[in-house]
């Protein structure tokens, strides 16, 4: 049976700490910040991750700036088939649909099918015993259709209206639609989707490097018993106060450099009409997860003071994991009334709420009701945290459950 053993130390309590020691979390903050920036593998990483994210939103950049273009054959000289790719090339470049149109004229069908096979042409248009064929060497492509589809309907039209006495513009008169946009800033459900995506990649990549850090951090200083010394001149709340501010300071910033570039990103992209709407949106998501994230570091903290190994993290630490990844998974799948409960629990509403702000669909004092209540929670963490990481710091002998933690005199 494993026996769980108090180390004494001679650690200044809380009531009589004198001044040399009150101011003892900041330098404890210090170093928590310079060892993690000085650590190789967190610099490596923080370097990669950036570069990932720079080539991703330059990848889809050029993606959406290109322009595919088809070749279609028209065989014999037919003047409506000309007039319809003309009309449809047209089209194409007013739309800006990333597609082009270019007309390839040959002799007749035998030499428009040798134009397919021998890849000269990608689709060939020519009329059919009942309207018009649009034929490739596989399925032609969708956007291609639409547009020579649009086309050959205008030319027939023009054709069947001249026949028929009238014109085109009297057939199809209060026909015309318009759209209409109410919001001209307002997201798309599509890129609505992307950006919860990326704010709950930031929180999940912020939450676990960072959480996981401090309880490596915790039970490596616990195992080598340098906690022991750390104790003689550090209380313990000061201790834990300043691990929890040093990590805070490092996710918080590490998730700015990610946001910054994102931002960056889009601006040079087609989308950066969004830019204002995501900038407020991430301005937000940076508070909320400064505020959420004291409450995870604080719980990751006592996570390692659980543990008497490093070996005992995988245990210890599983309950945060676990939070982090269901908000993680479910907040970016999230949408209509689920997406709004989502915005008002903790921790959940740290991405939930940053989203609808970026939607649009909230008013100026549902976020900072939202914000309160993670406060409140943040809050009750740390009372909660800062009682159980006293009471199972100095224990040794193996893992230590949160109630005996809860109830060690500390």
């Amino acid at each position: 049976m494993t026996t769980l053993t108090q180390r004494p130390a001679s650690a200044p309590t809380e009531d009589t700490t004198d001044d040399g020691t009150r101011g003892a979390w900041l330098l404890v903050a210090q170093r928590e910040i310079v060892t993690r920036a000085m650590n190789k593998a967190f610099a490596i990483g923080l370097v990669v991750s950036l570069v990932v994210i720079a080539a991703l939103a330059a990848f889809f950049t050029w993606q959406s700036s290109r322009v595919d273009t088809y070749t279609v054959a028209v065989a014999g000289g037919d003047a409506t088939a000309v007039a319809s790719v003309t009309a449809a090339a047209e089209l194409a470049q007013t739309e800006d649909a990333g597609t082009a149109l270019e007309l390839l004229e040959v002799a007749d069908d035998d030499a428009a099918r040798s134009a397919l096979s021998g890849g000269e042409a990608d689709v060939w248009l020519h009329p059919g015993d009942d309207g018009w064929v649009l034929a490739g060497e596989g399925h032609p492509d969708g956007t291609v259709s639409r547009l020579l589809g649009t086309a050959v309907e205008q030319q027939v039209l023009e054709a069947n209206a001249e026949a028929a006495g009238t014109s085109v513009a009297e057939l199809s008169a209060g026909a015309e639609l318009t759209t209409e946009a109410l919001d001209p800033e307002a997201m798309g459900e599509q890129a609505l989707f992307f950006a919860g995506f990326a704010l709950s990649f930031l929180f999940f990549a912020g939450a676990i490097t960072s959480g996981s850090m401090i309880a490596s951090s915790v039970v490596e200083e616990k195992q080598s018993r340098l906690v022991e010394i750390i104790a003689t001149a550090v209380p313990l709340r000061q201790l834990l106060a300043g691990k929890i501010l040093g990590s805070s300071v490092i996710a918080v910033g590490q998730n700015l450099l990610f946001a910054g570039v994102g931002l960056a990103a889009v601006a040079a992209s087609p989308i950066s009409i969004a830019l204002p709407a995501l900038s407020t949106s991430l301005i937000w998501f940076v508070v909320f997860f400064a505020v959420g994230f004291l409450a995870l570091a604080a719980l990751y903290a006592v996570a390692g003071a659980l543990a008497s190994r490093a070996e005992d993290l995988q245990y210890t630490s599983t309950p945060m994991t676990m939070l982090v990844m269901g908000v993680y998974f479910v907040t970016f799948t999230a949408s209509g009334t689920f997406l709004t409960v989502l915005s008002y629990i903790p921790v959940a509403n740290v991405v939930a709420m940053p989203v609808r702000i970026l939607s649009g669909d909230v008013t100026w004092w549902e976020p900072v009701l939202s914000l309160a209540g993670l406060a409140l929670f943040a809050v009750l963490a740390l009372l909660v945290s800062e009682r159980a990481f006293r009471g199972a710091l100095m224990q040794t002998g193996g893992r230590i459950s949160w109630r005996q933690a809860l109830r060690a005199e500390a």
